[in-house]
C-alpha cells in the first residue's frame, strides 16, 4: 500500500475549502432544524469530525414539503415556459462548473472520493445530465388523437407535482444532479434528502441553485437519518412522487411507506451484484485493464461494479495473474494525493461490513489471492482484494458488498456463463468482453439486467436509460425515460362538429 498523505503534505497542492452550509435549505433559506439538534459529519481519511449538520426530523420536512407546494401550486416555476426553465438550469450548470473543485473536494472529505475523479468524472457527467435536461425542458409534449364517435383528442404530459428526492452516499454531487435535473425540467418542485454520510455537497449545490436564479421552495434540502427524515418524505402525504437510489432493503419500505400513505408514485434504483463475462478470444492485457475499472472504480462502492467476474477457462491462469499484479499497483490512499487510485470507505459501518464479508469468503472456502486487510494506521482504508475458487452459493458471490472486492469465476461453456451470470437476485449491469459478433448478441440479449455493456463498462452517458431487473428496482435515470416519469399524462377529449355529444 502507498504511503497515505494528508491534506499538509506537499504533494497535495490543492487547499480543501471550508465548510460553509451546514443547515437545511427549505424555501431558498438555509435554517436550523425545528428541534435544534445536529449531527456529525465524519472525514473517512482521518475518523474526525469536519463538521456539525443540522439534523432534520418530519417536522423538518412538513416545512420543507410545504414550501415545494406552494412553489408548485402558486409559484412560477411549473408555470413558466420550458425554455424559461432550461435558461435557469443552463445558468445553473454554469455556476456548477466555476465551483468545480469545491464540490469534488466536500465529497473528497465527506465521502472518501478520490478529488480528481470528482473533478474530472463525476461532477462532469452530472453537469452534463443537467444541461441534457435544460435542453429537454422545452421539449415536452403530447399526442394528438384521432377518435371514434366523431371525437378528438390530445394528451398533455405535465409535471407530477412535488417530488422526494432520497440520495445515496456513493456519488453525493453527481447523484444530486442526476436525480434534481429530470424533475426540474419536468417543472416539478421536491424536497431532497442526502445521505447522513455525504451532506456536505448537497447543501453547496442548493446554495448555487439559489444564485442561479431557481425560485424559492423548488429545491429543499434537508439532512438527517434515513429513519427519521428518510421515512417521512416515503409516507408524506402532500409528496406526489419518490425516487429513491440505494439498498434493495430500504427501497423495500420506501414502497411499503408510499402504498400506505397516498399511493405516491415510485422509482427505486437499488443494489447490483453484477457479472463480467470475459470470453477466451479477448486480448488479455487491455480486459485486465477494463475488469480492474469495472470492479474497483470508487473503491467499490458502485452499484453497477463488476464484482462477479467470469473468465473462460482458455484464459482464465493468465487472466488471474495478470489481474492479481495489476490489482497490487492500485495506490490506496489520501483522495487528494495525486498518486491515490482508491480512497477510503466512506465510514465505518461500511469499513467493518465489508471487512467481514472478507472473512465470510475465507471461511465459506474461497481463495484469497491478494488483499483482504485494513491498510493505514487510521482512516477506513481496505486493501483491493481478490478471491478465487468462489461458488454461486457463497455470501461474496451472491450479497452486495459495496467496497473493492471481487470474485474471479472460471467457466467452460457459453451456456454455463449465461446461466451463472442470472443466478442472482439482482439485475442492475452487465458486461461482455469478446470480439465475436455472435457470442456479444447472444449473451446480451440472455442477460437479466438494465444495461449491458459490450466491451467497455461504466459507460453512462444523459441519453441512456439506466436502471435495474428483479432486486434492483425499477424506473429510468437518464434519457427520457428518466424525464417522463415526473411528468403525468392528462388527456383531452372534445367533439367535433355534427358529433352525437353535440
Amino acid at each position: 500500500m502507498a504511503e497515505i498523505h494528508t491534506n499538509g503534505d506537499s504533494k497535495s497542492s490543492f487547499k480543501i475549502p471550508e465548510v460553509k452550509f451546514t443547515k437545511l435549505f427549505i424555501n431558498g433559506e438555509f435554517v436550523d432544524s425545528v428541534s435544534g439538534k445536529t449531527f456529525e459529519t465524519i472525514d473517512p481519511r482521518s475518523e474526525e469530525v469536519i463538521a456539525n449538520i443540522a439534523e432534520g426530523d418530519k417536522e423538518d420536512i412538513d416545512l420543507a414539503v410545504k414550501a415545494a407546494r406552494a412553489a408548485f401550486d402558486h409559484g412560477p416555476w411549473p408555470r413558466m415556459s420550458g425554455s424559461e426553465r432550461g435558461r435557469i438550469m443552463m445558468k445553473y450548470a454554469d455556476l456548477v462548473e466555476a465551483n468545480i473543485e469545491e464540490l469534488a473536494a466536500l465529497d473528497g472529505i465527506d465521502a472518501g472520493k478520490v478529488f480528481a475523479y470528482g473533478k474530472i468524472r463525476d461532477i462532469p457527467f452530472g453537469l452534463s445530465v443537467l444541461r441534457y435536461y435544460a435542453g429537454a425542458a422545452d421539449k415536452i409534449y403530447g399526442k394528438t388523437l384521432k377518435l371514434s364517435n366523431q371525437l378528438q383528442g390530445y394528451t398533455l404530459h405535465e409535471p407530477i407535482g412535488v417530488v422526494g428526492h432520497i440520495i445515496p452516499w456513493n456519488f453525493p454531487a453527481g447523484m444530486f444532479f442526476f436525480k434534481v435535473s429530470p424533475s426540474m425540467a419536468a417543472g416539478c418542485t421536491m424536497v431532497i434528502k442526502p445521505a447522513e454520510q455525504s451532506p456536505l455537497s448537497a447543501l453547496f449545490c442548493a446554495h448555487l441553485a439559489k444564485l442561479a436564479g431557481v425560485p424559492d421552495g423548488v429545491i429543499n434540502v434537508v439532512t438527517g437519518f434515513g429513519p427519521t427524515a428518510g421515512a417521512a418524505i416515503s409516507s408524506h402525504m402532500d409528496i406526489d412522487c419518490v425516487s429513491f437510489t440505494g439498498s434493495t432493503e430500504v427501497g423495500r419500505l420506501v414502497m411499503q411507506a408510499a402504498a400506505t400513505s397516498n399511493l405516491k408514485t415510485v422509482s427505486l434504483e437499488l443494489g447490483g451484484k453484477s457479472p463480467l463475462i470475459i470470453f477466451d478470444d479477448v486480448d488479455v492485457d487491455s480486459t485486465v485493464n477494463l475488469a480492474l475499472m469495472g470492479g474497483f472504480a470508487n473503491k467499490g462502492e458502485f452499484c453497477v461494479c463488476s464484482s462477479r467476474i467470469f473468465v473462460q477457462e482458455g484464459i482464465y491462469d493468465e487472466f488471474v495473474t495478470k489481474f492479481v499484479r495489476n490489482a497490487k499497483g492500485i495506490t490506496v490512499g489520501d483522495p487528494f494525493d495525486p498518486s491515490t487510485l482508491q480512497g477510503p470507505q466512506v465510514d465505518k459501518v461500511q469499513y467493518e461490513k465489508v471487512l467481514s464479508y472478507i472473512e465470510h469468503g475465507k471461511r465459506e472456502g474461497a481463495t484469497l489471492l491478494t488483499g483482504g486487510k485494513p491498510c493505514g494506521e487510521k482512516g477506513y482504508y481496505i486493501e483491493p482484494t481478490i478471491f478465487t475458487d468462489v461458488t454461486d452459493d457463497m455470501l461474496i458471490a451472491k450479497d452486495e458488498i459495496f467496497g473493492p472486492v471481487i470474485a474471479v469465476i472460471k467457466f467452460k461453456t457459453i451456456e454455463e456463463a449465461i446461466a451463472r451470470a442470472n443466478s442472482t437476485s439482482y439485475g442492475l449491469a452487465a458486461g461482455i468482453a469478446t470480439k465475436d459478433l455472435n457470442i456479444a448478441n447472444t449473451v446480451s440479449r440472455s442477460l437479466r439486467a438494465g444495461i449491458v455493456w459490450i466491451n467497455c463498462y461504466l459507460a453512462f452517458d444523459a441519453d441512456c436509460p439506466y436502471g435495474g431487473y428483479k432486486l434492483s428496482g425499477f424506473g429510468r435515470e437518464f434519457g427520457l425515460e428518466g424525464l417522463h416519469k415526473y411528468l403525468q399524462v392528462k388527456s383531452v377529449v372534445t367533439p367535433v362538429h355534427n358529433s352525437p355529444w353535440l
